[in-house]
């Protein structure tokens, strides 16, 4: 079993409780596949023939002939596959203050139980990666293009915080290489799972080249807290169905599952472990009582985490806005160009993915 002990799930299927106090789990346990309710662990089985009631099964699907993801919530045993833990909606908390409370205190325990030996820790200034670098004693490393918005923000943001940074740059030449190494770790060549694993990827490698076997990340803040556009919107935004913020934050905490594999996948193929502190149970908890206003204040996304990094950091730091990943380092931006100069246009279907493709 990976992510706890065998017992803490064991209790987890008697009690119910889908956040027993853990970093998410899965594997298998007296003959029963298991993983946890977010899917913070990846889980693959072999869709193809399979002796037993148990299929074969691995965390690497590398590792199968037709891999498929294991759902989230789920048990495989005796044959029959049934979903034993669904994500709790508990009342939201009465007050902002309160929330404010609830919310620091979980992730502040959360973080300041990462083990610093042989981690550090991607940095892009944003308030998520800030709460860990401001909390753990661990190097900082971001991945860009030198004029990118994710260099330029860790740098100042290092700079506040009085810390080094070490910075990868992103060249055309490194995003060739890379982009079969994941689509081959991950089983993913859509172009928006390869552009988001990219700068994800690059900096595994710096960091693993340098020595250390664990990055921290601040993975699950957006999803956990209200960071999406889509969140802020709702219900006027069409990529969402719920018609209030928090009905929102819930639909995107479900697609963690299917997002959260490509994420650890490439960062183990790039030879680090993810350590993913607001990914605990702890924080998952809190921040699914937190209501429209504590999620999205105004113009204002992830309030009530903003509000509780006060305590850890400077509120220029706190309350900076930050891009997604693959657009503030300038993959995405850049992969798109490579796929132009090798002639996928933009007018075709997709242009980008059957460039990855023809990389492969």
């Amino acid at each position: 079993m990976r992510g706890t002990t065998d017992s803490v799930v064991r209790d987890a299927l008697t009690s119910g409780d889908p956040l027993p106090g853990t970093a998410g789990f899965a594997g298998e346990l007296d003959g029963a596949l298991v993983r946890d309710v977010l899917g913070r662990e990846p889980l693959f089985v072999d869709a193809g023939e399979s002796e037993g009631t148990v299929p074969d099964w691995s965390y690497d699907p590398t590792d199968l002939t037709e891999p498929q993801l294991f759902p989230a919530g789920h048990i495989l045993g005796t044959g029959e596959l049934r979903a034993v833990w669904t994500l709790p909606d508990p009342e939201p908390f009465e007050d902002r203050e309160t929330a404010v409370e609830r919310v620091r205190d979980a992730v502040e325990t959360s973080v300041d139980a990462v083990d610093t030996d042989g981690l550090a820790i991607a940095f892009s200034g944003g308030v998520d990666s800030a709460l860990l670098a401001a909390r753990l004693d661990a190097p900082l490393y971001v991945t860009g293009f030198p004029e990118s918005h994710d260099v330029e923000a860790a740098r100042s943001a290092a700079e506040r915080l009085d810390r080094e940074l070490h910075v990868v740059e992103l060249t055309h030449d490194a995003i060739e290489r890379a982009v079969p190494e994941i689509a081959a770790a991950t089983g993913r060549t859509d172009a928006m799972s390869v552009q988001i694993a990219l700068p994800l990827y690059l900096t595994a490698e710096r960091v693993a080249a340098d020595g250390f076997d664990r990055l921290a990340l601040g993975q699950g803040a957006d999803e956990l807290f209200g960071g999406y556009a889509k969140v802020e919107k709702a219900p006027d935004d069409p990529r969402v169905e719920a018609d209030t913020v928090r009905g929102a934050q819930r639909e995107v905490v479900r697609t963690l599952p299917e997002q959260l594999p490509r994420d650890v996948l490439a960062l183990r193929a790039a030879g680090v472990e993810p350590v993913t502190p607001i990914l605990h149970d702890r924080v998952v908890s809190a921040a699914l009582r937190l209501g429209d206003e504590m999620l999205v204040d105004g113009e204002t996304r992830k309030w009530a985490l903003r509000q509780a990094a006060l305590h850890s950091l400077p509120e220029s730091i706190a309350m900076r806005d930050k891009k997604a990943a693959q657009y503030g380092s300038l993959a995405a931006r850049e992969l798109d160009r490579l796929a132009r100069q090798a002639g996928y246009k933009r007018r075709m279907d997709d242009h980008v993915t059957q460039y990855i493709e023809s990389l492969l």
